[in-house]
């Protein structure tokens, strides 16, 4: 499978920040994630009143469903076309599950952000950084484990906002900005229309680095599963004098500081 983005969905994806696959992984596979989530927060799925908080952060999985989700014929082609080939690193782990559930409490973790690459303290996660090279990490992804619509909490996104990040992050040079370092510079940077991510499970955004998002509080009925885990770099993006041969990645990081 060479392609499965075609060129208005690249072009999407460097002027937009990010592109949506639908059908990225079966939904015998969410399920399964499902299952195995339910059992590890024994809560009933059925009984409503066992949902006594807004969210529960889960650890990491790399049981065979997380990871057969992840690496798809149709996700390894799109990493392909998005990062470039040989320079991405298969998902092993799926990251954290913050399992949100309807509730009228504030989850209080809501708040416009971009994720963080590298870092030094694994203990204070605020500390991380990332730089105009997107150190580390090629995509930020949300994989969609249940059906999310509107009001199943679904996560928001500025669309466009990773080229006001690239433009912010450049005269910082290789050492970046922490989480909270650009946080406080979001209120100077330009409006941007904001989209919800929502879809089926089995759906998957595929996002730039620096796009900014945020999550919110569930005003539905069910509750929502949904991983953000990094794409992992096998080698460095923006490397001098191979601006003829960009990803698509690189092609809006250069878009945005240019």
């Amino acid at each position: 499978m060479e392609e499965v983005l075609n060129s208005i969905q690249i072009k999407q994806f460097i002027e937009g920040g990010f592109v949506r696959i639908d059908n990225a992984f079966p939904e015998e596979i969410a399920a399964a994630v499902r299952n195995i989530l339910w059992k590890e927060m024994a809560l009933d799925p059925n009984d409503p009143s066992t949902w006594q908080k807004p969210v529960i952060r889960l650890g990491m999985y790399s049981q065979p469903p997380f990871i057969q989700s992840a690496n798809t014929p149709i996700l390894h082609a799109a990493f392909n076309q998005l990062v470039g080939k040989d320079k991405w690193l298969p998902c092993r782990s799926m990251g954290t599950f913050p399992v949100r559930f309807p509730s009228a409490e504030d989850p209080g973790d809501t708040g416009w952000h971009v994720d963080a690459s590298f870092g030094d303290n694994p203990a204070n996660y605020l500390e991380w950084r990332v730089n105009w090279r997107s150190k580390n990490r090629g995509l930020l992804m949300l994989f969609l484990y249940s059906d999310i619509q509107e009001n199943d909490a679904p996560t928001r996104i500025k669309v466009g906002s990773h080229l006001d990040i690239a433009r912010l992050l450049k005269p910082e040079g290789e050492r970046g900005m922490s989480i909270l370092e650009m946080a406080a510079q979001f209120p100077s940077l330009p409006e941007r229309e904001e989209i919800l991510a929502t879809g089926k499970a089995g759906t998957v955004y595929l996002c730039h680095p620096f796009l900014i998002h945020a999550a919110q509080p569930h005003s539905g009925k069910v509750p929502r599963f949904l991983a953000q885990p990094p794409l992992l770099l096998r080698d460095e993006l923006m490397k001098e004098g191979q601006d003829d041969n960009y990803s698509p990645v690189e092609k809006a990081i250069s878009l945005g500081i240019n």
